[in-house]
């Protein structure tokens, strides 16, 4: 499998999950390229067989709207028959965000691979191994 692990990050949290979920997908025998939101070309979309894609909670629990958000709602008719799973970190709240981008992925079609997975701030070696494995869930 070709993943595309797409992130946006302000701190860098979620740019650490990215690429340790990357490490997963390398490990459980596929290829994964690691982007940051201004670098994927969303033409590219239809050349991956699936996609992991990071963004923290911004705001009142929402995603990014700047760069993110955009780019998401481009990449949805994509995403539709793709393997997919979302990610980011948080410093405050209980990851309402990323019950709402679920939801939002279920009401537009998408599927997700694996449960979305929070880490607070920095990714620690729980988090790190937890990135790991959404990784290697996606490829599953």
């Amino acid at each position: 499998m070709k993943i595309a692990v797409i992130y946006w990050t302000m701190t860098g949290n979620t740019e650490a999950m990215a690429y340790q979920v990357a490490a997963g997908v390398k490990e459980a025998g596929s290829d994964a390229s690691v982007f940051s939101v201004s670098e994927f070309d969303v033409a590219s979309a239809a050349d991956y067989d699936g996609f992991a894609l990071g963004c923290p909670a911004m705001g009142a629990e929402e995603l990014d709207t700047g760069e993110f958000e955009p780019m998401y709602r481009e990449l949805i008719p994509t995403l539709q028959n793709k393997k997919v799973v979302i990610f980011g970190s948080y410093d405050w709240g209980d990851g309402e965000w990323l019950r709402t981008w679920a939801q939002d992925c279920a009401d537009n079609g998408i599927t997700l691979a694996a449960e979305p997975l929070q880490v607070h701030l920095t990714p620690d070696a729980e988090g790190e191994t937890a990135c790991q494995q959404l990784g290697k869930d996606l490829v599953a």
